[in-house]
């Protein structure tokens, strides 16, 4: 295997593929841009660990944005998994306080599922709020919803791994990111953090921000105080620059569970890896059963916050069409994207550095997501 290729973008591509995953290598060059990594799993197996860029490394680690919610939700799967909470409870039996204005039948399925209505408050966060799990549970418990819960679902965007993890906390005793840490970032070894080490600082780097866009005079802007403004905390005095939010290092440090994760593609594909075939020797975390709630569609139609249709199951991204109808897992705004495809025993991860314009993973990324499904296909 080569160690370096030049696209004829003159990209330079690092990094090795497995037999059988060479097409990996062109489709890569393709996309990253100012920089990305790419790794790709198969039964547990590394068959793809690629990177471009100045200055970035396989071993560099940079914001993953809402690919952070993944985390999340694989941990209330393994807790519901194991009876520790249950994920068609009202999440009032768990948090009376999240009874208020209406919001006392939402069950913790309804939550993790974007249908409660919880997006954000009138007035918005501060941005020590945007940066804390806690604080954000706390003004949310007593908030009207959006929208009458259950009647529609909405993204969460800033706000889901909040409320997931304040349940997870009332349920167990501990936070959402003590949960994830002792039970599957080390234990697993995954290279994706829900609150930074000081140590680990020198690994970063910073997010590039989006480039300026070519204005469409056709195009009608989103009001801050739209529905999907507040879920982006933009109507707050100090509206939320997401693109600038990893590169804060109260963020990092405070490991907020919808936005705030700082990894490397290999984490990303380790986090699936973990879950469905397992990773060094050690059995997935998601019995297969529990891996198909995940995948299970619950909130499908027209997300009310993107104005796009959207599928979740137990939180999880899923009915992706380049995927199988079992594969779970969740992209993020900067442009990233994990999830696991149990069919093909797939764990799959990308990171690209420049935030982009519009936001989101991208037709690009999701070719080069089914071309690794269709390798691994082929390969196995």
């Amino acid at each position: 295997m080569e160690d370096t290729v030049r696209h004829e973008d003159t990209v330079a591509v690092r990094g090795e593929v497995a037999p059988g995953y060479e097409p990996l290598r062109a489709e890569f060059a393709g996309v990253a841009g100012e920089g990305a990594q790419l790794s790709v799993r198969v039964a547990g197996r590394q068959v793809a660990d690629l990177w471009a860029g100045d200055g970035v490394t396989g071993d560099s680690l940079t914001g993953v944005f809402s690919s952070t919610k993944g985390a999340a939700f694989l941990v209330l799967a393994l807790l519901a998994q194991e009876g520790a909470l249950d994920p068609d409870r009202r999440v009032a039996a768990y948090w009376p306080q999240f009874a208020a204005e209406g919001k006392g039948e939402v069950t913790v399925r309804d939550l993790a599922g974007h249908r409660a209505g919880a997006i954000g408050t009138a007035d918005g966060f501060t941005p020590a709020e945007v940066a804390d799990d806690a604080a954000l549970a706390a003004r949310l418990a007593p908030h009207r919803p959006y929208w009458r819960p259950g009647a529609a679902f909405g993204y969460h965007t800033l706000t889901v791994g909040a409320l997931v993890g304040e349940v997870v906390r009332r349920a167990t005793g501990s936070t959402l990111q003590q949960v994830y840490e002792e039970r599957i970032r080390r234990p697993h070894g995954v290279d994706l953090w829900l609150g930074l080490p000081a140590a680990e600082e020198p690994r970063v780097l910073p997010v590039l921000p989006p480039r300026p866009a070519a204005q469409d005079p056709a195009a009608v802007p989103e009001a801050p105080d739209s529905i999907g403004g507040i879920a982006g905390n933009l109507h707050h005095p100090e509206p939320t620059v997401l693109s600038a939010l990893p590169d804060d290092r109260a963020v990092r440090a405070g490991g907020q569970s919808s936005v705030a994760g700082i990894g490397s593609a290999r984490g990303l594909a380790g986090l699936y890896a973990a879950a469905v075939t397992g990773s060094g020797g050690a059995p997935p975390l998601l019995t297969p059963a529990t891996a198909a709630e995940c995948a299970r569609p619950y909130s499908t139609g027209l997300d009310v916050v993107l104005g796009l249709p959207r599928t979740y199951g137990l939180g999880f991204m899923t009915g992706r069409p380049f995927l199988g109808a079992d594969a779970f897992g969740h992209d993020g705004a900067g442009g990233s994207m994990a999830f696991a495809d149990p069919s093909c025993g797939l764990a799959f991860g990308f990171v690209r550095r420049r935030f982009p314009v519009p936001g989101g993973a991208g037709p690009a990324t999701e070719r080069l997501a089914a071309l690794a499904r269709a390798c691994a296909r082929r390969a196995g």
